[in-house]
């Protein structure tokens, strides 16, 4: 296919106005690790599907965030 075959009728152009108070914010950097998982925990977070780490990671920062408002 080429670009002026493309149909855009329902994506409208970026105008400077979207971008006006836009923010970049970089990923914070992952390591590598081993940990110990019960298997039902694992097993879990993979039944909602893919990216299931992800998740896994966005729940320890929640509870990181509330511990450090707590102290």
């Amino acid at each position: 296919m080429k670009d002026k075959d493309i149909d855009y009728s329902d994506s409208p152009e970026l105008t400077d106005d979207f971008f006006k108070n836009a923010t970049m914010t970089m990923p914070h950097n992952k390591v590598l690790i081993t940990i110990r998982i019960d298997k039902d925990i694992i097993d879990w977070f993979k039944s909602d599907g893919p990216r299931y780490q992800t998740r896994i990671n966005s729940l320890l920062r929640r509870y990181m965030k509330a511990k450090k408002k707590a102290s």
